[in-house]
């Protein structure tokens, strides 16, 4: 491990950062970026906006759940809603995956407010996704130690690496030689269009592992950065998730960033240093993953099967005594309309003021229904621990 060296590797080392123009995966593989994007656009508008806000909060702690599974990190979502109440678990391990699902969380509320905005290719963007999810882990979790010599290293949130590492058989770029290959990253995705930025998803988040830039982090770092640049150029409002995606097909995932490591193999496979056509792979499974998430998303959220399961479960709540009465046809109005004025609900009760107070606060208290202030209109909540009811198959159920 030799602190800060720069062995003077040429930027070009990084090639082809696009796939070539005369590829001849290119057609194919626009028409599925289109695909893709027309998909996203799609679902997105059949979503009411009370909805949809919903079900993107769900989705952002599943997309924690799946990005840290790949780590080897086990946080149920439902653990995580808990942790994002201050309700942490006695044992000390659970409780730092817990902190560190948090930080993920509040970085990807961060990028889907719009905090990272255009930056998500750039170094500095980068780096401020780096530190905002480095800097509240626990102790524990930011210390590597190194395979061979065992020595243990502090990952500081925000810092490139200053040491050599070693990633299955690549050797990433040498510590002094990292800003020159970010710069050139940076150059080669920012400022793509709409369409090019679609297609070149995959590369820019197999280009950033190649390079890994930080001690530690850099899976998620490129999975947020993935998220950050589908967020904004699909409009997708982060209601589907290419984390579970990837998540699902962990095995081909790695095969994938395992083969794009690799040299060109031949005069045929593109004029960079790089595997143009193991690239290209990574690109089809990428992209066929998204699309498989929006679709998975699409038919789970499917208006009359949503409405279905939902007033099914009410009506058993209703009969156990855990909800009042009229209870579903409150959560009905809400999910067909997107959002309910308060004061509209003694009349859709055919009821006085107090019962209909008492229906929405039982509601409210379960996390079933959401409102901004006591004055705000009521909005549905999707709590993850009735998803596998609500939205079954969305993630595994929580395991005793």
């Amino acid at each position: 491990m030799m602190a800060g060296v720069d062995r003077g590797e040429r930027v070009d080392l990084l090639e082809p950062l696009l796939l070539s123009q005369d590829s001849r995966h290119r057609l194919a593989l626009g028409d599925l970026a289109l695909e893709l994007a027309q998909a996203a656009s799609g679902f997105r508008r059949s979503l009411p906006d009370g909805v949809m806000a919903a079900l993107a909060d769900l989705v952002r702690a599943m997309n924690c759940y799946y990005s840290n599974l790949i780590e080897g990190h086990d946080t149920h979502p439902v653990d995580i809603e808990r942790a994002l109440r201050e309700d942490y678990s006695a044992d000390i391990g659970k409780r730092n995956l817990q902190l560190e699902a948090k930080a993920h969380i509040a970085v990807q509320q961060w990028i889907d407010d719009g905090g990272l905005g255009d930056r998500s290719n750039s170094v500095d963007g980068l780096l401020e996704t780096h530190r905002r999810f480095c800097e509240h882990l626990p102790d524990d979790l930011l210390w590597v130690e190194h395979p061979q010599s065992r020595k243990r290293q502090p990952v500081v949130p925000g810092r490139l690496r200053e040491y050599d590492v070693e990633v299955g058989r690549h050797v990433a770029p040498s510590p002094g030689a990292i800003m020159r290959f970010l710069e050139r990253f940076g150059a080669a995705y920012s400022k793509l269009g709409k369409s090019e930025t679609i297609l070149a998803a995959a590369a820019a988040h197999h280009r950033l592992l190649w390079i890994h830039p930080f001690l530690d982090g850099n899976g998620r770092v490129a999975r947020l950065m993935s998220h950050a640049t589908l967020l904004k150029t699909l409009d997708s409002g982060g209601v589907w998730s290419i984390a579970r995606g990837l998540a699902r097909n962990e095995r081909a995932y790695k095969q994938h960033l395992i083969a794009c490591d690799a040299t060109r193999h031949n005069d045929l496979d593109g004029r960079g240093h790089l595997s143009e056509e193991a690239l290209a792979e990574f690109t089809r499974f990428f992209l066929t993953t998204c699309l498989d998430q929006v679709q998975f998303m699409e038919e789970l959220v499917q208006p009359e099967k949503l409405h279905t399961r939902i007033r099914l479960w009410a009506d058993e709540e209703v009969a156990m005594g855990s909800l009042p009465k009229r209870a579903g046809t409150v959560l009905e109005a809400i999910l067909y309309r997107g959002d309910l004025p308060r004061g509209e609900v003694p009349e859709l009760l055919g009821a006085s003021e107090r019962t209909a107070r008492r229906v929405v606060s039982a509601l409210v208290d379960q996390g079933i229904v959401t409102a901004r202030t006591t004055r705000s209109p009521l909005r549905i909540g999707f709590p993850a621990r009735l998803a596998p009811r609500w939205m079954p198959g969305l993630f595994p159920e929580q395991r005793a």
